[in-house]
């Protein structure tokens, strides 16, 4: 194992995730960190020269549609059910 998890690290990564260790699951969390990182590291001696970057596995295509007015300015038929209107806006009771 390359690489070795201190014991403060380990009470660093348990506050905060607000956990309480016991010394038991502190050595479990330490090797299994060590071994994650260990895994990283393994995967960092692959060759990716020629491998094109991505950020997804699939293709991904924007899905979302143009954003076009459909509707144009209806305020005098909106306005048509407002119980008071002032300035072209509805009046409502004041909230606080």
């Amino acid at each position: 194992m390359a690489n070795i998890i201190s014991d403060e690290t380990i009470e660093y990564v348990g506050i905060l995730a607000k956990l309480e260790l016991s010394e038991e699951e502190k050595e479990q969390a330490k090797s299994d960190m060590g071994r994650m990182l260990d895994y990283i590291d393994k995967l960092g001696e692959l060759d990716t020269a020629d491998v094109e970057p991505m950020s997804h596995v699939f293709p991904v295509q924007n899905v979302f549609r143009e954003d076009v007015v459909t509707n144009g300015d209806e305020r005098e038929q909106l306005l048509s059910n407002a119980i008071q209107e002032k300035d072209g806006m509805f009046v409502v009771p004041r909230t606080f």
